[in-house]
């Protein structure tokens, strides 16, 4: 009896072949979104399994984070070193493959772009790394707190000078990863484009990697420092361009973060926290002034948010139509009515785990989550390997 086939997908991406080497977080991060969408993506784990199975919380024997990580993939159980000419035939029938080892690794062991492009020339490959395919230090071996790191974003998470001799924090999860990940989703998606709609024909080669990623996002900083040599430096909880802008204490220990960016807000603000002086002050009459006196206005605010809890806070100022939000830990994360009914978070029966939570849809198509968007959590190490190769290659 042949094995039984994984439910039929659809989604925007229906039909799209996808191969995954990766592991850890960054390829797979990709392929996540690419599986999301609709896309076949065949996920190649070591004997041993993906490391990442390996991390956080298990039940019943299992990953937990798989359930997310690996949900809406073939898991297929491949030794690369010794089974060469079987990943060799998965990239053939391949639209795009991704791969996030350290460069060079796939070329020693005969699965280069040379050897895959021999098998399928329009194939899009896209490579993840830490530093690039090419440059002084391409071999260096990286994570995703190394871009962080180099890429500017730890410098500017840090305490403000003279705050605290705690070293710069984290942002909590490996924001580097995930977005060289949608960098490389992004990159083979306007490649198959071009090969398929432009009509080349062609099968790309995407160099993303987690420094770049990150050094994207950094705003301004680069030209800032070209015209005079200024470097941006961390402010804590605020941002140096815009003000007031920052997280305040309130009276149940919670924080709330409130953003009063413009001037109509500002003004919002000042009435609501019972200030109105505050916004008929010339000083804070634009945000230029506002920055330049971001102490006095922080302290204000401050002393409000601490004569209430954080939610009360909250609601008086969504009455002011000022933004604001209570810092979400996971329990009001799961909670939350909005995230509810948007379906952001989703409960899910996973046969492996049991009962637990996923995110939702990020993108939404016609105001709806892409078609059959969960068609499966995480699957177990190897599940799908007899159907992949023994349907998909036919044997």
């Amino acid at each position: 009896m042949p094995p039984a086939a994984p439910p039929a997908r659809s989604g925007p991406l229906a039909g799209l072949k996808v191969l995954e080497l990766g592991h850890y977080i960054a390829g797979p991060f990709c392929t996540r979104v690419l599986a999301d969408l609709g896309a076949e993506v065949v996920k190649v784990e070591p004997p041993g399994g993906d490391p990442v199975r390996g991390w956080g919380a298990r039940a019943n024997g299992h990953p937990v984070w798989f359930s997310i990580h690996g949900r809406n993939k073939l898991s297929v159980v491949l030794d690369l070193k010794r089974e060469r000419e079987t990943a060799l035939r998965l990239a053939a029938r391949a639209d795009v493959l991704v791969e996030n080892f350290r460069p060079g690794f796939l070329e020693r062991i005969g699965l280069g772009p040379a050897e895959l492009h021999a098998k399928n020339p329009g194939l899009v490959i896209a490579r993840v790394s830490g530093y690039g395919q090419d440059g002084p230090y391409r071999d260096r071996p990286s994570f995703g707190a190394i871009g962080e790191a180099m890429g500017g974003l730890r410098h500017l998470t840090g305490h403000p000078a003279g705050a605290s001799e705690l070293p710069p924090p984290r942002c909590g999860v490996s924001i580097a990863d995930d977005l060289a990940g949608l960098y490389a989703a992004i990159g083979l998606l306007s490649a198959v484009y071009e090969r398929d709609v432009t009509g080349t024909g062609r099968g790309r080669i995407i160099d993303v990697n987690l420094v770049d990623s990150v050094l994207s996002l950094m705003e301004g900083i680069l030209p800032e420092y070209a015209i005079d040599g200024r470097v941006r430096q961390p402010y804590g909880a605020a941002i140096v361009t815009t003000a007031p802008t920052s997280t305040y204490p309130c009276a149940d220990g919670k924080w709330l973060c409130i953003a009063g960016n413009s001037d109509p807000i500002f003004g919002r603000l000042a009435r609501a926290i019972g200030r109105p002086d505050l916004a008929e002050d010339a000083r804070f009459a634009d945000n230029r002034g506002r920055c330049a006196n971001r102490q006095e206005l922080d302290a204000a605010i401050a002393g409000w948010t601490r004569t209430l809890p954080a939610a009360e806070a909250e609601t008086l100022l969504e009455a002011a139509e000022v933004p604001a939000s209570r810092l979400f830990d996971v329990a009001d994360i799961a909670a939350d009515p909005h995230l509810r009914a948007r379906r952001s978070v989703l409960e899910v029966a996973d046969r492996l785990v049991g009962d637990t939570l996923h995110f939702g849809a990020a993108i939404r198509f016609d105001g709806e989550a892409p078609e059959d968007f969960l068609a499966w959590p995480g699957p177990a190490l190897g599940e799908h390997t007899q159907y992949v190769l023994g349907t998909l290659l036919g044997g």
